[in-house]
């Protein structure tokens, strides 16, 4: 079934309307990115890492995000637990495996939570979802070494083995359901000069996981707007520093018609 403009749009009306709850657990580096990303676009973050909170905070929220970008035991532990807690109350779990294949800490962390409870949605780089299978994929730091297309294969294998939408972030964005794949081609260069901005798509995807049942096209919208958006901001900004407040007012004022005019989606 193909995904429509006018879907996504309703989506995003949910969103604003509804104000999910989205409950996450990242990186020092982008909490201030995505807590404003998700205010922007209408819902209500919530940046929690306290294991001795995580059932209470996660029995609050519509869906979880978990973010392994900066890595602590303590971190990891309450990471494990909110997944937990998410699994018993049917809550979206979205994971970005920021960095997996770059550490041996990194790559065990994410396939361990994966593994222990199965996410709705997995969303990375090519090299971040091939490093959740593969023992010889490298990461350059915490961006790609490879590009999104030659991590499709494995998308799939991980999308069947654990029942999850698969989302391989880079130039063209590929939305994989085991042996459907949706391909997002908006978005902008100048996105990759602001850190942070993968990570903001992934706590986008929750946003859309809150009030979508089908987490295909809940990923679906979500990477399409993150992508219009940014090719929106890019066209006013001068510069990554600008590019960043673009964005923000971009996706707060996202119509019908910016999605309908700009949508490049293929399944």
């Amino acid at each position: 079934m193909k995904i429509t403009a006018a879907e996504i749009y309703s989506l995003l009306e949910k969103i604003r309307s509804k104000a999910p709850v989205v409950h996450n657990i990242t990186n020092y580096v982008v909490m201030n990115n995505t807590a404003n990303a998700l205010l922007a676009i209408g819902a209500s973050p919530v940046m929690a890492h306290a294991g001795e909170e995580m059932e209470e905070m996660v029995g609050i929220a519509q869906a979880l995000v978990i973010n392994i970008g900066t890595l602590s035991e303590k971190w990891i532990s309450s990471m494990f637990d909110a997944m937990h807690h998410a699994a018993r109350k049917n809550i979206p779990v979205i994971l970005d495996p920021v960095g997996a294949g770059a550490t041996s800490l990194r790559t065990r962390t994410a396939r361990e939570l994966i593994a222990r409870n199965p996410p709705a949605i997995i969303r990375g780089n090519a090299s971040e979802i091939m490093a959740l299978a593969d023992d010889k994929t490298k990461t350059k730091g915490v961006d790609s070494a490879a590009s999104a297309d030659k991590a499709i294969a494995i998308a799939q294998k991980i999308s069947a083995t654990y029942k999850c939408v698969v989302c391989v972030s880079g130039a063209t964005d590929y939305i994989v359901e085991e042996k459907k794949i949706a391909r997002v081609g908006n978005g902008h260069p100048l996105m990759t000069r602001v850190t942070g901005l993968g990570c903001t798509a992934s706590a986008l995807c929750g946003a859309f996981a809150a009030v979508e049942k089908s987490f295909f096209a809940a990923t679906a919208g979500a990477m399409a707007v993150m992508g219009i958006a940014g090719e929106m901001a890019a066209g006013k900004a001068k510069g990554p520093g600008s590019l960043q407040m673009h964005f923000l007012d971009n996706l707060y004022r996202l119509s019908a018609d910016d999605i309908k005019q700009r949508l490049k989606m293929e399944e």
